[in-house]
């Protein structure tokens, strides 16, 4: 007799980041360049954020702080209420917040099975056989289990971006963050990615903190759109994006998907113009 498999239990919500009056000098004691400027957000647990704004305008600052890469000025961040990093205290890197670079970080003298079950051996938290069964049921999510014995130099671009994608939720982070993960690849393998991303986030719910300069990327994959002011950064204005879930590429010729393309064009290319003519650069 065959048994019944019951409905697996919805996980908790984890993930919500709360950023109270978040100040960023560089160089505080020469040139005193002012990143951030007073910023206030409220990510919820599970949430797709998603921040856009013109270049250099602390975008990755905010990410880096969360990140514990560096510390801030003033104000504070926490984490599912816990405190994170305040002006006086500086948080450090852990599993529960994994970050995805625009540049990749594969080790190339390993397979991919072992790049993505690298994090979890080493650090002593699976033994190598659990860690390479979650490891193929993960990128069995992301369509990369037939390639678990390729190296990456033998994989593409949006392969390889999927595989530091598998590689990060193997952790089970409360918190992923993507800084314009997306950046350099083409229109049509970025879309392909798009989806995989989606299909795992609709799976896992794990909040996501995503860096990109793309409108359209940032409409399709998010909850909310954050929309920042030039240097010094702060939230000019919040976007909810109300297109149902699970998307695929047939959401973007809605009228409410448009509707929101336009809002957010308008939102920042007011702030690139501002950008343009103050001189910024990415820092």
């Amino acid at each position: 007799m065959s048994q019944q498999m019951g409905t697996a239990p919805e996980k908790t919500p984890r993930g919500a980041i709360s950023i109270k009056n978040v100040t960023k000098i560089y160089d505080p004691d020469g040139a005193r360049v002012l990143a951030v400027d007073n910023c206030c957000m409220e990510v919820e647990a599970g949430e797709f954020c998603v921040i856009v704004g013109p270049s250099g305008c602390g975008k990755t600052t905010l990410l880096n702080a969360i990140a514990g890469f560096h510390g801030i000025s003033e104000g504070e961040i926490c984490l599912d209420g816990e405190l994170l990093c305040s002006g006086g205290h500086q948080a450090r890197p852990g599993s529960d917040r994994i970050v995805v670079f625009q540049n990749g970080a594969l080790f190339p003298w390993f397979t991919v099975l072992e790049n993505v079950t690298f994090g979890p051996v080493m650090q002593g938290v699976m033994h190598k056989k659990e860690a390479e069964e979650k490891a193929l049921h993960m990128m069995g999510q992301m369509g990369l289990k037939n390639i678990a014995r390729n190296y990456p130099s033998e994989i593409s671009s949006g392969m390889r971006r999927r595989v530091e994608i598998a590689r990060a939720m193997m952790n089970d982070p409360r918190v992923l963050l993507l800084d314009e993960p997306f950046r350099a690849m083409d229109a049509l393998t970025k879309t392909v990615v798009h989806q995989f991303l989606l299909d795992v986030y609709d799976k896992n719910k794990t909040t996501v903190f995503f860096i990109t300069h793309d409108l359209d990327e940032a409409i399709f994959l998010g909850s909310k759109v954050y929309i920042m002011t030039t240097r010094p950064a702060t939230i000019k204005k919040i976007l909810h994006v109300g297109l149902p879930r699970p998307r695929d590429f047939r959401i973007l010729a809605s009228p409410e998907y448009q509707r929101l393309r336009d809002e957010c064009i308008a939102a920042v290319h007011e702030e690139a113009v501002k950008a343009f003519k103050a001189g910024e650069r990415e820092m």
